[in-house]
């Protein structure tokens, strides 16, 4: 896995705990739009100091192989963060999947920046982990976010009661899923990536410890 990669319109970076100030902005700024559809935040979420603890160790998880967020920028404004996506619960073995979760600012849906980020993303990391299936976990109302996961090849697979607290309720989920194929949908030979490679990428792995992650 690389630390940086690009699309046409977007850099996707993993980042460090001193963008701490950085990611405290982007929630901030989508406090109102992103809390409907997130877990309850901890009392001391909107600081710097909960984000440099969270950012180090979501780069330590990287790091082990063991959980991804890429912070998505805009070429156009390469300092401020519009959204991120995350692969997380990473399990090798005998099921070799994850969860994949993404979200973004308010001002920046509707241009097709996810749909160009997970269209990088997806193979890359299926190919470089070596996973088999990635799973994704919707609410049943959220329209676009099934709209997206069509259009990227998940399928649906059934529905599930209950399944996690959101903004202090329990709420059902839809769960779709991405399988590998032999000839990747994707067009991994056309990616932009910078050439710092993560220094464990090429090494065998036998078994990936999902992290304690604050989310």
């Amino acid at each position: 896995m690389q630390f940086i990669y690009q699309t046409d319109r977007l850099i996707l970076k993993i980042l460090t705990p001193e963008c701490a100030p950085l990611v405290n902005k982007f929630y901030q700024d989508n406090r109102q739009f992103l809390e409907p559809f997130e877990p309850n935040r901890p009392h001391n979420f909107y600081t710097n100091d909960f984000h440099y603890s969270n950012l180090r160790c979501e780069y330590d998880a990287f790091m082990r192989l063991a959980y991804f967020r890429y912070w998505m920028f805009c070429k156009e404004d390469s300092d401020i963060p519009i959204g991120s996506v995350c692969f997380s619960n990473i399990l090798l073995g005998a099921f070799k999947k994850c969860m994949i979760g993404y979200k973004l600012g308010e001002s920046s849906c509707h241009y097709g920046y996810m749909q160009e980020a997970l269209t990088v993303l997806i193979p890359i990391v299926l190919k470089e982990i070596g996973l088999h299936r990635i799973e994704a976990y919707v609410q049943p109302d959220n329209i676009p976010s099934i709209r997206l996961l069509s259009k990227l090849g998940f399928i649906e697979e059934g529905y599930l009661q209950k399944y996690a607290e959101i903004h202090g309720q329990w709420t059902d989920h839809l769960i779709f899923s991405y399988l590998m194929r032999e000839e990747p949908d994707f067009p991994l030979e056309a990616l932009k990536t910078n050439t710092q490679r993560h220094p464990a990428a090429s090494q065998n792995r036998q078994w990936i410890e999902s992290p304690k992650i604050r989310i």
